[in-house]
């Protein structure tokens, strides 16, 4: 019986799921949040809920968040609903999308689902280049920037401080996916670009799926109170009085106990273990937060022959080319993810892993 998204391949360490580690997910401590959430609230914890997302959780997130309104604040289920909505306001079928150069792969889909033409804007080593993204928009017409500015999926990396200033102050429309933000292993996340913004130009995306549980389906919106406004009179959500509220009022009881600060503190030293374990027994340097190594191959090999050779020596990963618009690009990259497996198996993946690259440079 399929319960799950996951699926396990008997003998392979696979590298390429984006999940939790499933002994890492607050079981007890959500279950005692319920309960909180209907001794609290009673009947209002069960019914249709206020359209914009419930009172308590948004009272609580905008202090958790310091940056944020409570009219600047719309719940989802979730970044990729997020997402969706946005799109659907923002772009009409046959505009213009920018997205950065690798991103998240999972975002494609939900943009093309809505008939939007994807661009990849420029990028180095470092990240997107904010002016010459800027011209491109401007001469694409392009409906809005997509981009993860803070422990990216793919790379892990951070946009640096002086692109980000430049990068707000381009008159772009641009939706951050600001999912990774509290999964840092050292210094705290860079300013977001929603803060650093003076206009109404940046619309954040944020999530609890990777810092509770993806199963939740929820997450929120930061926008100009006008767009919230846009968000609350979609038809769906007035019929379904705003969305998912008994998990919203949930997680509004749990971060409010102290629940959540307490379990986003100990996941960083698990996550910070992992991390650890694969990047240490692959010799590469380790990403300051997030999910993901961005490992480079050697000269010789792309991602696509390495792939069926990794998993007959038991490992997996996703190519780079997964992360490229139209795949056009990172054939020299692979995405491992340490977020999923233990220490132990992270450090036989990555040797695993090793053994398939030293066999297909043969």
């Amino acid at each position: 019986m399929t319960i799950v998204q996951f699926e396990h391949r008997p003998g392979i360490l696979d590298l390429g799921w984006g999940h939790p580690r499933p002994a890492l997910l607050p079981l007890a401590e959500w279950s005692q949040a319920g309960a909180q959430s209907i001794a609290a609230h009673g009947w209002q914890a069960l019914t249709y809920g206020h359209a914009p997302g419930p009172a308590p959780l948004i009272d609580w997130l905008c202090a958790h968040v310091g940056d944020a309104a409570a009219d600047q604040t719309f719940v989802t289920a979730g970044a990729s609903h997020g997402l969706a909505l946005l799109t659907q306001l923002l772009a009409e079928p046959g505009d213009t999308v920018l997205v950065d150069s690798p991103t998240y792969h999972l975002a494609f889909k939900i943009f093309t689902d809505h008939g939007v033409r994807l661009v990849p804007a420029p990028a180095d080593e470092h990240g997107l280049l904010p002016a010459e993204t800027a011209a491109l928009a401007r001469s694409l017409d392009a409906a809005f920037l997509y981009l993860v500015p803070t422990f990216g999926n793919p790379t892990g990396r951070s946009l640096p401080p002086g692109r980000r200033r430049e990068l707000v102050c381009q008159g772009l429309t641009i939706i951050e996916d600001d999912t990774y933000r509290e999964l840092y292993y050292g210094d705290a996340a860079p300013p977001a670009l929603w803060q650093l913004a003076e206009q109404d130009g940046v619309i954040r995306l944020g999530s609890f799926a990777k810092t509770v549980a993806p199963g939740l389906r929820l997450g929120w919106i930061n926008a100009s109170p006008f767009l919230v406004d846009r968000l609350t009179r979609l038809g769906y959500v007035h019929s379904g009085g705003g969305v998912n509220h008994s998990v919203a009022m949930t997680m509004a009881a749990y971060g409010s106990s102290g629940a959540y600060a307490k379990h986003v503190a100990a996941l960083r030293g698990r996550y910070r273990d992992q991390r650890d374990a694969l990047t240490g027994a692959l010799g590469t340097p380790p990403p300051d937060g997030g999910w993901f190594v961005w490992l480079p191959l050697p000269p010789h090999l792309d991602a696509a022959t390495l792939l069926p050779v990794a998993e007959r020596h038991g490992v997996s990963f996703v190519p780079g080319t997964a992360f490229y618009a139209g795949g056009r690009g990172g054939s020299d990259r692979v995405r491992l993810s340490f977020s999923h497996l233990s220490p132990a198996d992270l450090a036989q993946a990555a040797a695993r892993l090793g053994a398939a690259i030293a066999a297909t440079g043969r």
